[in-house]
């Protein structure tokens, strides 16, 4: 049988998670659930990972839960759907707060749990042809687990709009309400993610983890005395650091810093997935054949 989650890190430290699922649109269980939590602490304990691309096989990114799965759960007792629910909120969690750039390569169809993935990402680019739909109230239940994360990227007014009609946006509607940062056609969604990450291995991998951390201690917090102190008291920390001291003398040497890739090997950064290997996978086929780790429980 195959697996429900396939993972791949190349030379250049780029890793790529793939839902494997691919003839039910990568509708996830809770065994993908539990093998999609330990890929993502795999990868975060590695120190040769520098940032993580999720993807869907096939024809479609994520069509959320198993509907399968679904029907056994409304035989359950509250508590067993609680422990259920919280398996799979706590994917979610660990995908945001994950100490790695992560970013959500979006294509074909993406329904409710799959919309909470691409908002758990730090950035979000996606083809023309993805459609989007929160259609749990069609469903009889809510949004509950993807909340705090689509409400963070579209705003309180659109989730208003979206999870209660249950209706279907398109790509660029996704675009504008800000769940998609960038918008392609589907053969330049490879090539778009190279470039990000080539910007993003122009960071220090120490203060990209800390500038995440940054965002989600001011997101919300009232602009008070105790948040300036904070603020100062993290620049001074930071500052101290031997990666901020590299970082700085690059600048003024006007050299690059000793974290950023030899041009020799930006190529190959840039193009990431190969333009066949996006091909393979909207057929349904695993990318970089022979590459791609099947992730094993325990593994």
């Amino acid at each position: 049988m195959a697996e429900k989650i396939l993972s791949m890190i190349d030379k250049d430290g780029n890793a790529t998670i793939a839902l494997n699922r691919p003839e039910l649109h990568n509708a996830f269980d809770p065994e993908m659930v539990a093998q999609m939590i330990t890929v993502l602490k795999q990868l975060e304990a590695n120190p040769k990972v520098r940032a993580v691309v999720l993807m869907g096989q096939g024809k479609s990114f994520c069509a959320g839960a198993d509907i399968e799965h679904m029907k056994k759960s409304a035989r359950f007792t509250q508590e067993q759907n609680r422990k259920a629910a919280y398996q799979t909120a706590q994917m979610y969690h660990t995908l945001y707060a994950l100490k790695k750039p992560t970013i959500a390569r979006v294509h074909g169809a993406v329904r409710g749990g799959g919309v909470g993935l691409v908002a758990a990402c730090d950035i979000a680019i996606g083809s023309r042809d993805a459609t989007f739909r929160l259609s749990e109230v069609r469903l009889g239940i809510v949004p509950a687990m993807i909340s705090p994360y689509v409400v963070a990227a579209i705003g309180e007014r659109y989730a208003r709009r979206y999870f209660i009609s249950g209706e279907e946006f398109d790509s660029a509607e996704a675009y504008r309400i800000g769940l998609l940062h960038d918008l392609v056609e589907f053969e330049q969604l490879n090539p778009r993610i190279g470039c990000i990450l080539a910007d993003l291995y122009c960071g220090g991998p120490h203060a990209i983890v800390a500038a995440k951390q940054q965002i989600g201690r001011v997101a919300h917090a009232d602009i008070s005395e105790a948040l300036v102190e904070d603020t100062a008291n993290t620049i001074a920390a930071i500052r101290a650091t031997v990666e901020a001291q590299e970082g700085l003398s690059a600048f003024l040497e006007k050299r690059k810093a000793a974290w950023i890739e030899p041009a020799s090997r930006k190529k190959t950064t840039k193009e990431a997935i190969t333009a066949k290997d996006a091909k393979d996978a909207k057929e349904g086929k695993p990318i970089v054949k022979g590459k791609m780790r099947k992730l094993r429980k325990g593994h």
